[in-house]
């Protein structure tokens, strides 16, 4: 590659990011205030390429190559040989902004500076720096190394050149972009919601349980964990705080509402997985320990699980549509995000296509003319397309 990286913040997202550069042949600096950081950084470097050499994915050369391709260093002033720099730390738009401003005094002037963030305005990280052209958003999914995807997103500040450069490094680095525009929750965090939102919705109106909504999803979806098992994964801590973002950036549209019921969970401590108790008990191994489901006949626990699978699944493609329509991404990349980023069987405008837009339409007009909320509106797009019998591919 040839070039040089710098990656501040040593947590789990920013040594990641300095591995897959690394694993590239980038040079990298692994910048954190914290010397104990870097310290856990390394080590965990070492394990996961330990591993990987007992899975035969790697040898002994190429573990040695990638750790002498990453320095560790406490100094903001060590970063000033980068080609590109990405932020990776705390959600908070004052320290991003302070780190960017200081950091720019030591980088040269064609020096890419990037963020990580995954809820934040790329364009007010961009007005802390004198060359606001030079910024770009660069979100990484966690694990990096392992999650195919990459949200590039410029802001309006954002020069051409800078976007198509960024694009062209993280592709080299063997990742997916997908080009976002600046918009609340990007690709992924925007059209996802409804997966979270719309389960927890069936599950206060009385419809199903965790476990029945759950198996629904992965049994009739083909996705891989249910939403109620991916909060839990996730942190219902986490999740809501995302979803409240979403909500209140999106000037509280109520397709984005948080769940009381989510809430409740979060203050009583019943994250999921890291805390032994969420949707499901956990044993000491991340284990599911409990997964109550009502006693309903097959046949009954089959036609309820398409009911709740069709209506997640329609409010997934809506919110799909809606981001194609407002000039969110291309339809390539929506689908891509949602294939790569959060490893959806399908990407959700083909399925679309595969439901038949005019089965989009009905499903959620029913929905709409049943509950009367905005929350079902159906997508402009999807009903001009149901008109003209179009497809997204």
């Amino acid at each position: 590659m040839g070039i040089n990286i710098g990656v501040i913040g040593g947590g789990t997202m920013g040594s990641g990011i300095a591995q897959v550069a690394a694993t590239v042949g980038c040079k990298v600096k692994l910048y954190d205030t914290n010397q104990a950081a870097l310290d856990k950084a390394k080590g965990a470097l070492e394990k996961i390429l330990n591993r990987l050499i007992e899975k035969e994915r790697i040898d002994s050369d190429e573990k040695n190559r990638i750790q002498e391709n990453i320095s560790y260093v406490n100094n903001l002033k060590d970063l000033a040989d980068s080609n590109l720099t990405i932020e990776a730390i705390i959600e908070n738009l004052e320290i991003k902004k302070k780190v960017f401003s200081e950091l720019e005094t030591y980088v040269a002037d064609d020096c890419i500076i990037a963020s990580n963030t995954s809820s934040l305005s790329i364009a007010s990280i961009a007005a802390s720096l004198q060359k606001p052209e030079r910024c770009v958003g660069i979100h990484f999914f966690n694990p990096a190394p392992l999650m195919k995807l990459v949200e590039v997103i410029p802001a309006i500040q954002t020069s051409n050149a800078v976007l198509q450069k960024s694009v062209q490094i993280i592709s080299d680095w063997k990742k997916v972009v997908a080009v976002a525009k600046d918009t609340p929750g990007f690709i992924v965090n925007r059209v996802a919601r409804p997966f979270y939102g719309e389960a927890l919705r069936i599950y206060e109106e009385g419809i199903a349980d965790f476990a029945t909504i759950d198996w629904s999803l992965k049994t009739l979806g083909g996705f891989r964990m249910g939403p109620f098992e991916l909060m839990d994964f996730i942190g219902n801590d986490v999740n809501y705080v995302v979803t409240e973002t979403v909500f209140t950036a999106f000037y509280f549209d109520s397709r984005y509402k948080p769940s009381l019921t989510q809430k409740r969970f979060s203050e009583a401590g019943y994250f999921g997985r890291k805390s032994g108790k969420g949707y499901y008990d956990y044993d000491e191994t991340g284990k599911i320990v409990q997964r109550h489901s009502k006693m309903v006949s097959e046949n009954q626990k089959t036609k309820i699980g398409e009911q709740i699978f069709n209506r997640i699944l329609v409010m997934l493609i809506n919110e799909a549509a809606d981001a194609l329509f407002l000039n969110v991404a291309k339809a390539e990349d929506i689908d891509n995000a949602m294939t790569k980023g959060v490893n959806y069987p399908k990407g959700l405008l083909a399925w679309a296509d595969e439901k038949g837009i005019d089965w989009c339409v009905t499903q959620l007009d029913d929905l709409y003319n049943e509950y009367h909320e905005d929350r079902y509106r159906c997508s402009p797009l999807l009903r001009k397309m149901n008109k003209e019998n179009n497809t997204f591919f």
